[in-house]
């Protein structure tokens, strides 16, 4: 190999101490100062005017509320710029506005909010008549003026709030089978034992015991399959049914409107 091709294969001497220092202090500035610049514009990005939340535009179901009302409960509840706004907080807002079920929150650049709001579906009231509380179609008991219901003829639901949904399933469960008899549910009550007690419309009550919602609904099914027939016999029609017991083993206990077993000489 000749000597001027040997030169070029020789390595390169390492740089010199300070050199290298200065090197490195020199990517640190750049590094820092390009910190500095990011945090500047990001600063002057969350301070700036034009981020500052101005508007929420609000789709869905807005039936029980309008902008007024959301305007009034939700927007001071609201904090920060379109960039550091806590999205999660603002839908706990919205979510704690009479008659909202759900809400979905979302950014709009610069400096919108986008709603998309679920309202409850009432589908009955519950617990005590003191309460103002419904049950939405869902099972799940909610508060709201009852002034502000589309439709009053509700029925009356109650029992354990944990069991709400239950109870619903229920009485969903038992209304079609007694309309067959032309008795109509007026509401239902699932007692702190477990025990079902069913009001009619009509006036009239039915215990319909303990059980899961297979068991209770044979014993309502005996009741619909005999009670037209039974009624008959004593001249009367299903509706005159003013109290029912369904807890016997193997028949129920059945008292019609002006039907008495009694002899005169006995109720003296």
């Amino acid at each position: 190999m000749k000597a001027r091709d040997a030169m070029y294969l020789t390595k390169a001497p390492p740089l010199a101490l300070d050199i290298r220092l200065m090197n490195i202090t020199s990517l640190l500035l750049v590094l820092v100062l390009s910190g500095m610049l990011v945090a500047v514009m990001v600063w002057w990005m969350l301070r700036h005017p034009v981020f500052a939340l101005s508007a929420i535009s609000v789709q869905g179901d807005v039936r029980h509320n309008n902008a007024v009302t959301l305007r009034a409960n939700v927007v001071p509840r609201l904090q920060g710029s379109f960039f550091t706004v806590d999205l999660m907080q603002a839908r706990s807002a919205f979510e704690n506005v009479p008659w909202v079920r759900q809400a979905m929150v979302r950014r709009e650049f610069p400096n919108r909010l986008s709603v998309d709001l679920e309202e409850h579906q009432p589908a009955a009231y519950w617990g005590n008549e003191s309460d103002s509380r419904l049950l939405n179609k869902q099972g799940e008991v909610f508060s709201a003026n009852f002034g502000e219901l589309d439709d009053e003829n509700l029925p009356h639901l109650s029992g354990p709030d944990n069991e709400s949904a239950q109870v619903l399933r229920m009485y969903e469960t038992l209304k079609p089978e007694l309309n067959k008899v032309q008795l109509h549910l007026k509401g239902l009550e699932l007692t702190a034992r477990g025990s079902w007690h069913a009001e009619l419309k009509g006036g009239g009550h039915i215990e319909l015991g303990r059980g899961s919602s297979e068991e209770v609904m044979a014993r309502v099914q005996r009741l619909t399959m005999t009670l037209a027939q039974v009624s008959q016999r004593f001249g009367r029609q299903t509706q005159a049914l003013e109290a029912a017991d369904l807890r016997h083993v193997n028949g129920y206990a059945l008292r019609l409107r002006g039907v008495s077993t009694l002899t005169s000489t006995t109720t003296r």
